[in-house]
């Protein structure tokens, strides 16, 4: 059974009564009369992270997605919980003065404190993140209208290189290496972007299952489909010029996630102030698509016009 079955069959019941829940159908709870904005997630050894034998790298990257939720529905982080499982090894005395720097560092960037949390034994090492947020509106799923451009922040794709690196699956120039390892422990998420996102988004999620899955999600319950256009999907130089040497398709690269991008969709007449707030921030925003009505098949096609298929949407949990 898929996650979102899951949920669907047993849980998502238990939230009828809870507008803020949105039927388990979204990241974040949102309580609108308190301006309250909350999201969890929880980080498996072997999983979520390989080993835990880079304590500070791993910290980051957990943390960064984490805030990711709040981001990507145009609210700033404020507090976190952490909550650790693993034994004496994980958590010798070395692993615990990195964890805690890296926390600081972490908390300095982005500005968030830390509020609480547990710490329990177990075999295996996992955390569960949970942040909390204020804000008076957010920007949900399921609110992509027909027609709509779809936005994607930044690049996608270096953060599975980087996993393959690390898993010894593809050799590459050793002068690659960092940027693509520090891609994936440290996700460039768009914080300075969430300010502006609400001016002109209609819905929004980040890229942490791939482009593909995350899209898919977006517009779960719509009685819509897209068309997405592979070469304006934004990928690195580095990888461009890699690109040419391993023996992996775009397609697949753009769909393994852990980018932590911002995957959005906006009106026709939102280009111009999308265009001007991407100058003005620094911030990298390519129009990669558009929503399409479900009487059309959803495509991906190339600079030819060739549609596209891809066996691999993205990640998705298994149980």
């Amino acid at each position: 059974m898929q996650e979102f079955d899951l949920i669907r069959r047993y849980f998502s019941k238990l939230s009828f009564k809870n507008k803020g829940a949105f039927y388990l159908n979204d990241d974040v709870f949102f309580d609108k009369k308190r301006e309250l904005v909350i999201s969890i997630d929880t980080y498996n050894e072997g999983i979520h992270f390989l080993n835990f034998k880079n304590p500070k790298l791993v910290i980051k990257k957990i943390i960064r997605s984490s805030i990711s939720d709040l981001i990507c529905k145009g609210v700033k982080p404020k507090f976190y919980f952490i909550s650790g499982s693993g034994n004496s090894n994980h958590f010798s005395k070395k692993n615990l003065s990195k964890i805690s720097s890296s926390l600081s560092e972490e908390q300095k960037k982005y500005n968030i404190f830390l509020s609480g949390g547990d710490t329990t034994f177990s075999k295996k090492m996992s955390f569960s993140i949970t942040v909390i947020g204020y804000s008076k509106n957010i920007i949900l799923r399921n609110k992509a209208k027909n027609n709509d451009d779809i936005y994607v922040t930044g690049n996608l794709g270096d953060s599975y290189i980087g996993l393959q690196i690390l898993k010894k699956k593809i050799k590459i120039k050793k002068k690659y290496h960092n940027y693509f390892i520090d891609k994936y422990y440290k996700p460039e998420i768009q914080i300075d972007l969430c300010d502006e996102l609400l001016k002109f988004s209609n819905s929004s999620i980040d890229i942490s299952d791939g482009l593909i899955s995350d899209l898919e999600k977006l517009i779960n319950k719509q009685k819509l489909n897209y068309r997405l256009y592979l070469d304006s999907i934004p990928i690195s130089k580095n990888l461009r010029s890699l690109s040419k040497n391993i023996r992996i398709p775009k397609l697949e690269m753009v769909s393994k996630g852990d980018d932590y991008q911002i995957l959005f969709t906006a009106g026709l007449n939102k280009a111009r102030i999308i265009k001007k707030i991407s100058k003005n921030l620094g911030i990298k925003i390519t129009k990669i698509g558009k929503i399409i009505p479900n009487s059309k098949k959803s495509l991906i096609t190339d600079k030819k016009g060739n549609n596209l298929r891809t066996k691999y949407k993205g990640y998705t949990h298994q149980f």
